[in-house]
């Protein structure tokens, strides 16, 4: 059977008192795991490509970022966007209004699924606290993954939606490596941004009273923070309710060249965003890195202690070293459900099944709803797709398949 990710037995209990209060959240969690859980069971008749219940709606609210994060395959060193104009790609992004509106119509057709904000900087999208706080009214659990800036000044709004999860990627224990990792056009200070927005939403939790958000730490493994993922750890045990670590998405030129080649076969042209991923950040160090994992684990042990995520969850000398060199290795993650489950919203509207790699669009939210796109031809083609020819090259280091 194939290998799905889940959330860490010590995740959930150790923040199981923040969650059990919000009884609709609890059960939209549950319901999203129960699914993928029993998948091919619940889903005998597949091959038209037919999905059922949206269990999570992603928004990449903008393409903006204020970032440029060494790992990140949008604006990092090789990334995607690095040669857009920022006017442009705020001018293509989708209004407040109707992403209010799409979301009013999943829940009038009985979708109600978690809502995650992404970008780019999601913080920097002029009505994210708007649509935080609309989404959680409908009661839909709603997380963001942020850089940390503008949380300080918007820690009042959050924590009153209240937003359900909030992550936070921190990629250094302190301001010269952190900056380091994710330096800023400008002269600004990430770090610092970070550390005064954590306690500005601890402080804003503690007079409301009602525990949320979770708060989570995100952090991408790679060659410049390997040795201190547990000052990472250390530093910020206090502030974090839970740690992430990544183990980076990565691709390399063969992959991406068959990746290519296999997706111009199924679809008719050639896919181009899966390059940004083509990075020399991964890790060489494989003793090193098994050791910080095994020492992060070790910290998260005690009851009183964060707990620690993996993602993917590869632990062990030999594992992680063919993580890192053999992109056709695969873990045991031989199955897509994500595509089945999870709606994709790009900056410009643009619908795709895929997280990471969006070549391949289905419609626009601009001109249609989430739902009337759901289960379209073009959406259940590529279903088909990859549920009877199996994962494409670039699936094998892919969020939607061993991070979702």
């Amino acid at each position: 059977m194939a290998k799905r990710s889940s959330v860490a037995v010590g995740v959930v209990a150790k923040n199981f008192r923040r969650v059990v209060p919000h009884f609709w959240i609890g059960r939209k969690l549950a319901a999203l795991e129960f699914d993928k859980r029993l998948f091919n069971l619940s889903r005998p008749f597949r091959r038209n490509g037919q999905a059922g219940k949206i269990r999570q709606v992603s928004f990449r609210i903008t393409d903006v970022c204020n970032l440029r994060c060494h790992t990140c395959g949008q604006w990092g060193d090789r990334g995607y966007l690095r040669d857009e104009s920022l006017t442009q790609l705020r001018d293509r992004e989708v209004s407040t209004e109707r992403y209010l509106e799409l979301m009013k119509d999943l829940v009038q057709h009985g979708h109600r699924p978690v809502v995650y904000f992404w970008g780019g900087e999601p913080m920097l999208y002029k009505g994210i606290l708007d649509l935080i706080a609309g989404a959680s009214a409908m009661g839909l659990p709603t997380a963001i993954a942020t850089n940390g800036s503008r949380v300080a000044a918007s820690a009042h709004q959050l924590v009153e939606a209240p937003l359900f999860l909030l992550q936070v990627s921190i990629d250094g224990h302190c301001a010269e490596l952190h900056n380091r990792m994710r330096p800023s056009p400008g002269s600004g200070d990430n770090f610092r941004d970070i550390v005064r927005g954590l306690d500005a939403v601890r402080e804003a939790r503690g007079r409301n009273g009602r525990g949320l958000p979770v708060i989570a730490s995100l952090t991408t493994i790679s060659e410049g923070n390997l040795k201190h993922l547990g000052d990472i750890y250390d530093a910020f045990r206090d502030k974090v309710d839970l740690f992430v670590f990544y183990l980076s998405w990565w691709i390399d030129k063969e992959s991406a060249a068959a990746h290519e080649q296999d997706f111009l076969r199924r679809f008719g042209f050639v896919p181009t965003r899966h390059r940004g991923w083509d990075g020399d950040w991964k890790s060489a160090d494989h003793d090193e890195l098994d050791r910080q994992i095994e020492g992060l684990l070790a910290k998260s042990r005690p009851w009183s202690a964060p707990p620690v995520s993996i993602i993917p969850p590869i632990t062990g000398r030999e594992n992680l070293k063919a993580y890192y060199t053999d992109h056709a290795a695969r873990f045991g993650y031989n199955q897509c459900v994500s595509i089945y489950q999870v709606v994709e919203v790009n900056s410009n509207g643009d619908i795709s099944p895929c997280r990471d790699y969006h070549d391949y669009v289905v419609g626009n939210v601009k001109n249609a709803t989430i739902t009337e796109l759901w289960n379209s031809e073009a959406y259940r083609k590529f279903r088909c797709s990859v549920s009877r020819d199996g994962l494409m090259p670039v699936c094998t280091r892919c969020c939607g398949l061993m991070g979702y």
